[in-house]
């Protein structure tokens, strides 16, 4: 499919789909309530055949998080993105280690870094840092490291 057709075949699977527009792959931002039934209908419709989820990470915006997917199909080789918004005071999403294995290792990381919590993760536990930082999200912008300096 092309960027276009991506785009028209998305919107029609999930209207309530927001598109972006000069994306260098084509991006949708979805509610986070849709997003698990969506993934689940990506990865087994026939027509998407999503079975490759390569990149899963977050971003801070100080006012809000936005969780990023990047899915493919190897069958026929299209990529494109999908974003979820959510709270940042209380990060909360399902998880989709359940749709896409590659996930489980991703949303540790995210738990990790940004203090999202997945909903129906299996294993959520530090996987980068050492213990006793529980707590303390080191890639949001509000995180401060006063031996290192460190204030974003």
């Amino acid at each position: 499919m092309t960027a276009d057709e991506i785009k028209i075949k998305f919107l029609e699977l999930h209207p309530a789909a927001v598109a972006e527009e000069n994306a260098d792959w084509p991006a949708f931002e979805v509610n986070a309530d849709s997003w698990k039934s969506l993934a689940l209908q990506l990865r087994n419709l026939p027509e998407w055949h999503c079975d490759y989820l390569f990149c899963l990470t977050c971003i801070d915006w100080k006012t809000h998080l936005t969780m990023v997917y990047h899915l493919s199909s190897t069958t026929y080789r299209h990529n494109f993105v999908v974003k979820v918004k959510i709270d940042r005071n209380k990060p909360v999403i399902d998880t989709v280690c359940d749709i896409w294995r590659t996930a489980e290792f991703h949303e540790r990381e995210v738990f990790e870094l940004f203090g999202v919590h997945f909903n129906g993760h299996p294993d959520l536990r530090l996987l980068i840092l050492p213990d006793g930082w529980e707590g303390k999200y080191p890639l949001r912008k509000d995180f401060e490291d006063p031996i290192n300096m460190i204030k974003l």
